[in-house]
This record gives structure tokens, sequence and C-alpha cells, in this order.
């Protein structure tokens, strides 16, 4: 984790949260974030792309928390890119807004390295959370294969979602 700038966990949601817009469009997704990035720099710590959420951990420059400007930049090249036809409420159809996201997001400012970890965790561990896989290594929209190749976590991180253990979703450390 770096100094304060700071580091972030989101949770980011569709409307409609039984949609895969997410999944079926991960290319736009990317492109969203590639055109937010360039013209506002952050670091992708984790990221996790679900049907209908995503979870991300960022750290954003040095005297810079402008995160509500990263997101709603976003969500609205991602929804530019899709087709329309998502329902639209009454109030956000009188305001002109499409009805892909949740106008809200939940945001964490992380604390400290424990902190930090615990979220990335989280964010590699929620694929298996959802029951959309057994193991967290066989979830591809996920920055995990990249922590796998720095050699942050094994390729068998979390086992298998059908073994039982305490230590499900945790790194584990040498004693």
């Amino acid at each position: 984790m770096t100094g304060y700038g700071g580091s972030f966990f989101f949770t980011v949601n569709l409307a409609e949260r039984r949609r895969s817009l997410l999944t079926d469009h991960v290319d736009v997704l990317r492109a969203a974030f590639r055109e937010t990035r360039q013209r506002h720099p952050f670091t992708m710590d984790a990221v996790v792309v679900l049907p209908d959420h995503l979870h991300a951990v960022w750290t954003l420059p040095e005297g810079d928390a402008d995160f509500a400007t990263r997101w709603r930049l976003i969500k609205s090249a991602f929804s530019r890119g899709v087709a329309r036809g998502e329902r639209i409420s009454s109030s956000r159809a009188a305001k002109g807004e499409r009805g892909i996201w949740q106008r809200r997001y939940w945001e964490h400012t992380i604390r400290d390295e424990d902190d930090f970890v615990r979220h990335v965790d989280y964010v590699h561990i929620n694929p298996v959370k959802h029951g959309l896989v057994p193991r967290v290594r066989d979830w591809a929209l996920s920055s995990f294969h990249h922590h796998v190749k720095l050699g942050n976590y094994p390729v068998d991180w979390a086992g298998d979602h059908s073994e039982d253990t305490h230590e499900y979703g945790e790194r584990r450390r040498d004693k």
C-alpha cells in the first residue's frame, strides 16, 4: 500500500442485479477503465468482474482522493458502449439517465496493510463466494491471475469450494 492519496475498496452494482451486463460486455468495461485511467490515473491493485457487480481496490496518486469522478467516468463510458434496453425508472428518465448502474456504490478507505490484504483477498474470493466457480483460479475476470504471476498467491489459493476449512478465503501464512 502506498501513502495517502489513499487506497480504497469498492463494490459497484448494476441496477438490475439479475442481469449479466458486466461479463457480457467486459471489453466495453475494460475500455471504460482504460479511458478513465488515462485521464485520471490510479493503480488497480485488485479487481474482479462478476455478471452484476464488481469489486476493486485502487490506490490513488498522492494528494488525490477523487474516486467519485473516476467512477462517474467509468460508469458513463460503459453505459455509452452498451445498447439500450434496460428498464428506466421515471425519476431516471426525467434526468436523462440510463438504468444500468445503481446510483451509489460502496467505498471503504483502507486503513493499513492488514486491511489492504483482507480486501484484496475478498475481491479474489468473491466468485467462489457467489457460487460461480469452485476455485478462485477458475474465474477469468479477476486480477487473481496477475497476483499469482507476481508471487502474491499460490495458484491453488483458497482451495476448492467443497473443502471445509476455517482458513477458507484467507492467505496461508508460514508459521
